[in-house]
């Protein structure tokens, strides 16, 4: 959601308020997926995610009637829910693989870092000399997370990069998507293609899930349906440049439960690294909607 008109200053407080909530909602969802591992599997995750999500909202999407729905643009409502469901899939894989909640969380969400180098490529937007300095401090701050030269790598970090890296395509396919399709219907079509899409990975890896997953299982599907709805009216209230620093309240929650429930407490460099990739992140969202305000992608569906 671009900056055209920004609603009024005195709203900016409510504003954060909501995005921050909408963060704690998603901070949530990698905790219920990671209590929910390794007896329930990426697959089934990330199917009922999408699928009680779409339940959950369908008053909303269908709040215009079913003409309000329609696209002409079915092939970026595809990229999206492709490199969306990825995202997310990828985060639960390396949530499965015990990666600490908060560098998991933190990785997935370096798509800021990844969105200006897919403007790039995709939209020939070069980036500029301010630009690349705050990616390369955003970079620097992944290799401290990831610390190649401390033994060996856990498994899911790259498995959660990977996951950002795909947050980054499908989140500039949504900021196309922004410039003509009003946000219920791109997140009908989101989660609606992004449920048929999950069907074969909950298929080849279904098992029943026991007893004490199932609230878990409810828990994601809500959270992920009540970050959307948070997020929305957040935007409605301030300008998502304004927002956008707040996003990575996400790593704060994480750590938190992290610490509290898996008594996962990261070392100073990867204290050092998060510092550096969420100031990498902010400098970046900021410096690319600056340059180029009318492809300037926010989390719509912060993923």
């Amino acid at each position: 959601m671009t900056d055209t008109a920004a609603p009024p200053a005195e709203h900016l407080g409510r504003g954060i308020v909501l995005i921050v909530l909408a963060f704690l909602a998603l901070a949530l969802i990698s905790a219920f997926a990671k209590a929910a591992s390794p007896g329930v599997s990426s697959g089934v995750l990330v199917f009922f995610q999408y699928a009680i999500s779409l339940v959950v909202l369908s008053p909303w999407f269908l709040k215009g009637g079913v003409a309000s729905l329609r696209t002409q643009r079915p092939g970026l409502q595809l990229m999206w829910a492709v490199f969306g469901l990825a995202s997310q899939f990828l985060l639960f894989v390396a949530l499965n693989l015990q990666t600490p909640l908060v560098d998991a969380v933190l990785l997935a969400n370096s798509s800021p870092l990844f969105i200006p180098l897919v403007a790039w490529v995709w939209l020939k937007a070069r980036p500029d000399t301010r630009l690349w300095i705050s990616l390369i401090i955003g970079f620097v701050g992944i290799i401290l997370i990831i610390q190649p030269n401390m033994g060996s790598i856990s498994p899911g970090m790259p498995v959660a990069l990977v996951a950002g890296i795909c947050s980054a395509i499908g989140l500039s396919a949504a900021g196309q998507l922004q410039l003509t399709d009003p946000p219920a219907r791109t997140l009908f079509w989101y989660f609606a293609m992004s449920t048929v899409l999950a069907i074969p990975l909950l298929v080849t890896s279904w098992q029943p899930p026991p007893a004490s997953a199932w609230p878990l299982l409810l828990g994601i599907g809500v959270c992920m349906a009540l970050a959307q709805v948070l997020t929305v009216l957040a935007y409605k209230l301030a300008s998502p440049s304004k927002l956008s620093p707040f996003n990575y309240s996400v790593v704060v929650f994480s750590a938190l439960i992290g610490w509290v429930v898996w008594q996962e407490v990261p070392n100073l460099l990867t204290w050092v690294g998060v510092l550096l990739v969420c100031a990498g992140g902010i400098l970046s969202t900021q410096r690319h909607a600056g340059m180029h305000p009318h492809l300037a992608i926010h989390k719509q569906h912060p993923s």
